[in-house]
């Protein structure tokens, strides 16, 4: 670990108490609590705590009495983002944050972890009843993402339940980009109250090339300059639907990143590869994880191009398209573009598919829900005068959990569409 973190962590005090600020509700504001929605706007708040930015408070209704416990955000219109919903006052201790980690473990282990994958995600955020914090695991690395102000505060016992997982390389990504406006709202990685945390090793340095097996397939992971936390995990069923369709078929697989998909195209059999990207540092490393599987020979072309410039002016009909682009609507405000944005990529997609072919389409905007998704897509396919079947509609995997109640986590939604 490197000075620099060191001296910061040490500085962080946990908030081990049984007597909490409290927070307390106008009347009739308690309804979403009481169905264990895990956030409290600013407008339902009828009295402040006395706390800091990132306390865990205690939440009551206007009678007084207790909903539950949260990290208290005094730069958002989330006011609180709950963690605990009880009755009654509890000791909130670096034990309890190990219970909800080992809890994390244990339901990947039981459904994802096996001997064809080694990489997944292991705290997902209101996912694991843990906000505000992102925790995928890449082989031996664990790499992690500090959303809110509240668990830079307990990071110490995090780090700790961590690594008493046996976890040996850890890795501490913070966001680039600290200015978000408080009208933003993020879903699964709410970033309204970017942290200050300096990113970096918290342990010895993984000095040697990093690569995990997904499915039995290989791939080169960067967990210090690649996007997120290095690789989109959250893909990992959907790639394997497409191996299973793509046995001789000619397959472009648009804002391809670092090739996740174009890996598995190959591995289905697929008569010919694209992988488009505008970066060339991801196009470089998708072109290492194409040779690490297949040798230097496999029928793959890597185009560094902007996609939607690159549909509209190619002349190839593919048999299939994988349309998985970042997101679009980064907040509430930018979704009327965000749409726009989506049904012209799908329109344009309409058009360079050949009779009888599959569009694989995705959108991970957490601001753009499942039926506008669905309903954008429609008016593609109405404008580019096709017959247009759903085959499959996609979501997040196993260790990308949607709580129940916070439905907004549900952010990744896809259709795999076949197109007359």
């Amino acid at each position: 670990m490197n000075d620099i973190l060191k001296e910061y962590l040490a500085k962080q005090q946990p908030q081990t108490q049984e007597n909490y600020p409290i927070l307390v509700l106008k009347t009739g504001r308690e309804r979403s609590l009481l169905n264990r929605h895990p956030w409290v706007f600013s407008g339902a708040v009828k009295d402040l705590p006395t706390a800091e930015n990132g306390d865990i408070i205690q939440v009551q209704d206007s009678k007084k009495n207790i909903l539950g416990y949260g990290f208290f955000d005094t730069k958002s219109q989330i006011t609180v983002r709950l963690f605990e919903f009880c009755a009654q006052n509890i000791r909130i201790d670096d034990a309890y944050w190990h219970k909800k980690i080992k809890n994390a473990y244990e339901l990947r282990k039981k459904y994802v972890l096996n001997l064809a994958t080694n990489a997944y995600r292991l705290l997902h955020a209101e996912g694991d009843f843990l906000p505000g914090i992102i925790v995928d695991i890449y082989n031996k690395v664990a790499v992690i993402q500090v959303l809110i102000k509240g668990i830079e505060k307990v990071f110490p016992a995090i780090l700790g339940g961590l690594q008493q997982l046996g976890l040996e390389y850890i890795y501490l990504k913070t966001k680039e980009n600290a200015k978000i406006s408080e009208d933003t709202l993020q879903t699964v990685l709410p970033t309204q109250s970017p942290t200050q945390m300096p990113k970096g090793w918290l342990t010895d340095v993984f000095e040697k090339p990093l690569n995990i097996i997904e499915n039995n397939l290989k791939f080169p992971i960067d967990v210090v300059k690649g996007q997120k936390t290095g690789f989109f995990l959250d893909q990992r069923e959907n790639r394997l639907l497409l191996q299973h369709y793509s046995k001789g078929k000619n397959v472009l697989n648009a804002f391809s990143y670092t090739g996740g998909f174009s890996v598995y195209a190959l591995a289905g059999g697929a008569k010919s590869v694209h992988s488009v990207d505008i970066s060339k540092d991801a196009i470089a490393v998708c072109e290492q994880a194409i040779t690490m599987n297949f040798g230097k020979n496999a029928p793959h072309t890597s185009i560094s191009a902007d996609c939607f410039d690159f549909l509209k002016k190619t002349e190839e009909l593919y048999d299939i398209i994988v349309l998985d682009p970042p997101a679009f609507a980064k907040n509430a405000k930018s979704v009327h573009n965000a749409t726009r944005g989506y049904k012209e990529l799908n329109l344009t997609a309409f058009k360079k598919i050949a009779p009888g072919g599959l569009i694989f389409t995705f959108s991970c905007s957490g601001n753009v829900d499942r039926d506008l998704f669905r309903k954008v897509v429609f008016g593609a396919a109405a404008d580019a005068h096709r017959q247009v079947r759903i085959l499959h509609q996609l979501s997040q995997p196993a260790d990308h959990p949607v709580n129940i109640y916070h439905p907004e986590g549900e952010y990744l939604k896809g259709l795999v569409l076949q197109v007359e």
